[in-house]
């Protein structure tokens, strides 16, 4: 098997793992220089001194970029042997690398293995907090639960290394993007918990908290727009209609149909097809056919809160939305526009 690190600006610390790693005899190491520049040349000759393959980014292109770029190089050595993918700032320990290279090379066809942290003791309350919160959004946009969303250690069959350069995603959310793509191509994903190792507060992240959580959050923030505008055109709408006709049905559903229209055309073009709309556009009869059960639990849901609960429409129609809002994008991630 293979071990591949990207690496921007490292230390030392790449060094020792390099090291240690070694003496494991797992097999070659790649690593990638993500742009670090000339103050860290001698690091990098270090490493082709130990033995180590060193393929060098002129700028500085993102973790995803780094990774995808040594999965093409080792997808030409053509040696049909898995992949170990582990960070250069040491917060992966060469025993847990070894651990996800055996569960990878025991059931090499079964899909990724990820090196899970279970985030006991002494951890920075940033990285609990986030990896909390993108572990619940992944949970609402697939169904489906991995206790570490964002950890760099994890290993790959090698028949898996096409499929892996062809994700969208050149920074930290092409580790999102795997996990996400994974569950639609039916891949599966494995866990085995790891130690948690912070050094000095995880400084050496190159982790951008704003701009990199953007990214990685950029679908559901996206689904969110869509379905918050089209909630409003939604909320109006039944207003308008049942102060026309005073037949709640009725209002419900015409007020259903002129919003999912909208919400269809904004999720089909920017949420969930992109560049690929086009090839999405089969996805209308799910999609319509995934109103209709919304609309029938959008009425029965009203009807419960508006007639038996007696609150105002006002309010039920809020309560109402809250409560589908979940289910109505894990089942258009899941099985609309997949």
């Amino acid at each position: 098997m293979t071990i591949l690190i990207p690496a921007y600006e490292p230390d030392v610390r790449l060094l020792n793992l390099i090291v240690q790693l070694q003496q494991f005899e797992l097999g070659p190491i790649v690593i990638v220089d993500d742009g670090s520049g000339d103050a860290y040349r001698d690091i990098f000759s270090m490493a082709q001194s130990y033995g180590c393959t060193v393929l060098t980014h002129k700028h500085n292109l993102g973790k995803g970029a780094a990774l995808k770029t040594g999965f093409r190089h080792i997808r030409e050595w053509d040696l049909h042997e898995s992949v170990i993918c582990a960070d250069s700032d040491g917060q992966h320990l060469p025993h847990d690398i070894k651990r996800v290279a055996e569960a990878v090379k025991l059931h090499p066809s079964a899909g990724m293995v990820l090196g899970s942290r279970k985030f006991t003791g002494s951890v920075p309350l940033r990285s609990r907090f986030g990896n909390r919160v993108t572990r619940s959004v992944f949970a609402a946009a697939t169904g489906g639960s991995v206790y570490d969303t964002q950890t760099g250690l994890r290993g790959f069959p090698h028949a898996m290394l096409d499929w892996l350069c062809a994700i969208p995603g050149e920074r930290f959310e092409y580790e999102m993007n795997m996990l996400l793509a994974a569950r639609e191509q039916g891949y599966a994903i494995r866990e085995i918990f790891i130690e948690t190792v912070y050094l000095e507060a995880n400084k050496s992240s190159h982790f951008r908290p704003l701009t990199d959580s953007f990214r990685i959050y950029l679908p559901i923030l996206a689904f969110s727009a869509s379905s918050a505008a089209s909630a409003l055109i939604d909320f109006l709408l039944l207003f308008v209609f049942q102060y026309l006709t005073h037949n709640l049905f009725l209002s419900v559903a015409a007020a259903r149909l002129c919003s999912s229209i909208f919400n269809y055309s904004v999720n089909r073009r920017y949420v969930f097809g992109g560049k690929n709309a086009a090839k999405v556009r089969r996805s209308m009869p799910k999609y319509f056919s995934l109103v209709v059960l919304v609309l029938l639990l959008n009425y029965a849901l009203l009807y419960f809160y508006n007639e038996q609960l007696i609150l105002p429409l006002a309010v039920a129609k809020v309560l109402t939305e809250l409560s589908i809002f979940l289910f109505s994008f894990w089942m258009q991630r899941r099985f609309v526009y997949s």
